[in-house]
């Protein structure tokens, strides 16, 4: 009974921790950060990593729309507090954004916009 017991719970546990891997609200492919719907992520020069702030709001985010979420999945990963009070997911301190231009996943039609936007990277 015990021994069938702990299987349960190392099952339960393997689960879970593959349950919240395939949540993650960001993956990497071919090298891109990518959000959970596959559209490629970017990173702003004018933000500074772990300040905790986005300084792309109003019109500018709506060309580049915020990676909202309630929660940071840990490690590099970590939550910025928009001006609107939302928050955002970060990379290493950099707000992660996606760029209304791109019209389908591998589509990564922002990097260099003005010279300040970013594709981001692992």
């Amino acid at each position: 009974m015990k021994k069938t017991l702990l299987s349960f719970v190392a099952c339960v546990a393997i689960a879970g921790c593959s349950t919240m891997a395939a949540n993650s609200p960001v993956k990497t492919v071919d090298g891109v950060l990518v959000g959970a719907n596959g559209m490629t992520l970017y990173t702003f020069d004018r933000d500074v990593a772990g300040s905790g702030k986005s300084v792309c709001n109003g019109p500018c985010a709506t060309n580049w729309p915020p990676l909202v979420a309630r929660s940071a999945p840990g490690g590099d990963y970590s939550l910025v507090t928009r001006d609107d009070g939302t928050t955002q997911l970060a990379y290493k301190g950099k707000p992660l954004y996606y760029w209304v231009k791109d019209a389908k996943p591998g589509d990564k039609t922002g990097d260099g916009v003005n010279q300040v936007w970013r594709t981001a990277r692992p």
